[in-house]
Protein backbone atom coordinates (compact mmCIF):
# COMPACT_ATOMS: atom_id res chain seq x y z
CA UNK A 1 0.00 0.00 0.00
CA UNK A 2 1.31 3.45 -0.92
CA UNK A 3 0.70 5.96 1.90
CA UNK A 4 1.74 9.48 2.87
CA UNK A 5 1.51 11.20 6.25
CA UNK A 6 1.33 14.94 6.85
CA UNK A 7 1.02 17.15 9.88
CA UNK A 8 -0.51 20.56 10.22
CA UNK A 9 -0.58 23.30 12.82
CA UNK A 10 -2.32 26.65 13.06
CA UNK A 11 -2.81 29.31 15.71
CA UNK A 12 -4.83 32.51 15.71
CA UNK A 13 -5.28 35.30 18.22
CA UNK A 14 -8.57 35.69 20.11
CA UNK A 15 -10.15 39.15 19.76
CA UNK A 16 -13.51 40.80 20.41
CA UNK A 17 -16.07 41.30 17.65
CA UNK A 18 -15.09 38.23 15.62
CA UNK A 19 -16.93 34.94 15.26
CA UNK A 20 -15.36 31.84 16.79
CA UNK A 21 -15.49 29.22 14.05
CA UNK A 22 -13.88 25.80 14.51
CA UNK A 23 -14.40 22.95 12.07
CA UNK A 24 -17.03 25.03 10.33
CA UNK A 25 -19.06 25.41 13.54
CA UNK A 26 -19.91 28.86 14.89
CA UNK A 27 -19.34 28.55 18.63
CA UNK A 28 -20.92 31.07 21.02
CA UNK A 29 -18.14 32.99 22.80
CA UNK A 30 -17.32 36.59 23.63
CA UNK A 31 -14.12 36.37 21.56
CA UNK A 32 -13.39 35.09 18.08
CA UNK A 33 -10.32 34.30 16.03
CA UNK A 34 -8.52 37.02 14.10
CA UNK A 35 -7.53 36.23 10.53
CA UNK A 36 -7.95 37.08 6.87
CA UNK A 37 -10.45 34.28 6.26
CA UNK A 38 -12.83 32.98 8.95
CA UNK A 39 -9.64 32.05 10.91
CA UNK A 40 -10.84 28.47 11.53
CA UNK A 41 -7.61 27.07 13.04
CA UNK A 42 -8.89 23.49 12.99
CA UNK A 43 -9.71 23.48 9.30
CA UNK A 44 -6.47 25.31 8.50
CA UNK A 45 -4.42 22.67 10.36
CA UNK A 46 -6.28 19.93 8.45
CA UNK A 47 -5.53 21.59 5.11
CA UNK A 48 -1.84 22.01 5.97
CA UNK A 49 -1.60 18.34 6.99
CA UNK A 50 -3.18 17.22 3.69
CA UNK A 51 -0.95 19.49 1.61
CA UNK A 52 2.13 18.53 3.60
CA UNK A 53 1.55 14.82 3.01
CA UNK A 54 2.13 15.42 -0.71
CA UNK A 55 4.81 18.13 -0.29
CA UNK A 56 2.47 20.72 -1.80
CA UNK A 57 3.35 23.58 0.54
CA UNK A 58 0.85 25.20 2.86
CA UNK A 59 -2.48 26.98 2.64
CA UNK A 60 -0.78 30.37 2.36
CA UNK A 61 0.49 29.29 -1.04
CA UNK A 62 -3.03 28.54 -2.34
CA UNK A 63 -5.04 31.09 -0.35
CA UNK A 64 -2.65 33.96 0.45
CA UNK A 65 -3.76 36.37 3.17
CA UNK A 66 -2.68 39.24 0.91
CA UNK A 67 -5.35 38.35 -1.67
CA UNK A 68 -8.66 40.17 -1.01
CA UNK A 69 -10.42 37.28 -2.77
CA UNK A 70 -10.00 35.17 0.41
CA UNK A 71 -11.13 37.84 2.91
CA UNK A 72 -13.72 36.26 5.20
CA UNK A 73 -13.59 32.98 3.26
CA UNK A 74 -15.35 29.92 4.66
CA UNK A 75 -12.52 27.53 5.47
CA UNK A 76 -14.65 24.46 4.72
CA UNK A 77 -14.95 25.72 1.13
CA UNK A 78 -11.15 26.02 1.03
CA UNK A 79 -10.84 22.50 2.50
CA UNK A 80 -13.04 21.21 -0.30
CA UNK A 81 -10.65 22.75 -2.83
CA UNK A 82 -7.63 21.19 -1.09
CA UNK A 83 -9.40 17.82 -1.10
CA UNK A 84 -9.95 18.19 -4.86
CA UNK A 85 -6.26 18.93 -5.31
CA UNK A 86 -5.33 15.79 -3.36
CA UNK A 87 -7.73 13.64 -5.40
CA UNK A 88 -6.50 15.12 -8.70
CA UNK A 89 -3.05 13.77 -7.83
CA UNK A 90 -4.39 10.24 -7.28
CA UNK A 91 -4.68 10.24 -3.48
CA UNK A 92 -7.51 9.73 -1.01
CA UNK A 93 -7.78 10.73 2.62
CA UNK A 94 -7.32 7.68 4.85
CA UNK A 95 -8.03 9.46 8.11
CA UNK A 96 -7.59 12.71 10.01
CA UNK A 97 -6.64 13.07 13.69
CA UNK A 98 -6.84 16.57 15.17
CA UNK A 99 -6.61 18.27 18.53
CA UNK A 100 -7.72 21.81 19.38
CA UNK A 101 -5.97 23.61 22.23
CA UNK A 102 -8.18 26.18 23.99
CA UNK A 103 -8.82 27.11 27.61
CA UNK A 104 -12.31 28.38 26.82
CA UNK A 105 -14.96 27.91 25.69
CA UNK A 106 -15.51 24.25 26.49
CA UNK A 107 -15.49 22.54 23.09
CA UNK A 108 -16.74 19.05 23.98
CA UNK A 109 -20.40 19.91 23.18
CA UNK A 110 -19.36 20.95 19.66
CA UNK A 111 -16.91 18.19 18.71
CA UNK A 112 -19.47 15.85 17.11
CA UNK A 113 -20.80 18.64 14.88
CA UNK A 114 -17.24 19.57 13.88
CA UNK A 115 -16.53 15.94 12.99
CA UNK A 116 -19.70 15.75 10.92
CA UNK A 117 -18.91 18.94 8.98
CA UNK A 118 -15.28 18.01 8.28
CA UNK A 119 -16.23 14.43 7.31
CA UNK A 120 -18.95 15.69 4.96
CA UNK A 121 -16.57 18.21 3.36
CA UNK A 122 -13.95 15.50 2.79
CA UNK A 123 -16.61 12.96 1.73
CA UNK A 124 -15.41 10.57 4.45
CA UNK A 125 -17.21 8.32 6.90
CA UNK A 126 -17.37 10.04 10.30
CA UNK A 127 -15.23 7.34 11.91
CA UNK A 128 -12.24 8.45 9.82
CA UNK A 129 -12.25 11.95 11.31
CA UNK A 130 -11.07 12.41 14.90
CA UNK A 131 -11.33 15.79 16.59
CA UNK A 132 -10.36 16.22 20.22
CA UNK A 133 -10.00 19.24 22.49
CA UNK A 134 -7.69 19.99 25.38
CA UNK A 135 -6.50 22.94 27.42
CA UNK A 136 -2.97 24.22 27.89
CA UNK A 137 -3.38 23.98 31.69
CA UNK A 138 -3.27 27.79 31.87
CA UNK A 139 0.33 27.80 30.59
CA UNK A 140 1.67 30.15 27.90
CA UNK A 141 -0.33 32.33 25.50
CA UNK A 142 -2.92 29.60 24.89
CA UNK A 143 -3.33 29.11 28.63
CA UNK A 144 -3.81 32.85 29.07
CA UNK A 145 -6.61 32.68 26.48
CA UNK A 146 -4.74 34.86 24.00
CA UNK A 147 -5.44 32.44 21.17
CA UNK A 148 -6.51 28.99 20.02
CA UNK A 149 -4.34 26.44 18.21
CA UNK A 150 -4.93 23.16 16.41
CA UNK A 151 -2.73 20.24 15.41
CA UNK A 152 -3.58 17.62 12.79
CA UNK A 153 -2.08 14.44 11.40
CA UNK A 154 -3.45 13.18 8.08
CA UNK A 155 -2.98 9.86 6.35
CA UNK A 156 -3.29 9.74 2.58
CA UNK A 157 -3.65 6.52 0.64
CA UNK A 158 -2.88 6.12 -3.05
CA UNK A 159 -6.14 5.72 -4.99
CA UNK A 160 -4.27 3.27 -7.24
CA UNK A 161 -3.43 0.78 -4.44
Amino acid sequence: MNIRIGNGYDIHKLVPERALILGGVNIPHELGLLGHSDADVLTHAIMDALLGALSLGDIGHYFPPTDPKWAGADSLVLLEQVCGLIKSRGWEVGNIDSVIVAERPKLKPHLDTMRDRVAKTLNLPRDRVSIKATTNEKLGPLGREEGIAAYTVALLVSAES
